[in-house]
């Protein structure tokens, strides 16, 4: 579990969902550089870990939301506040998907 909270996808995940329940592609669109293929496997094994919920919503495609567990906002919060001190530190950058963030952030 360690090893799936702490990966690059990992971490942008629970960063990205920390305020709102995503859709996927909002999820994607939200995580600059994530492939389709490498954030479904990321999902997958956090709602595993029970870290991430997942919905699917029976429509034509199906709708399929995301969001937080309780454990996962637990797990999610100390991440939060290493991500926010660290973007706090670093110059501004005029397009933050230089660096693969979120979209997002600063």
């Amino acid at each position: 579990m360690v090893d799936h909270v702490t990966s690059r996808w990992g971490i942008w995940v629970l960063i990205s969902l920390r305020s709102n329940d995503l859709r996927f592609f909002e999820l994607r669109d939200s995580i600059r550089g994530v492939s389709e293929k490498m954030l479904s496997q990321t999902l997958r094994v956090l709602v595993e870990d029970d870290l991430v919920w997942r919905r699917v919503e029976p429509t034509t495609p199906p709708q399929v939301t995301y969001g937080l567990t309780a454990f996962g906002r637990e797990v999610g919060q100390p991440l939060t506040h290493l991500f926010d001190l660290i973007t706090q530190r670093l110059p501004p950058r005029e397009d933050a998907r230089t660096w693969g963030g979120p979209v997002d952030a600063p």
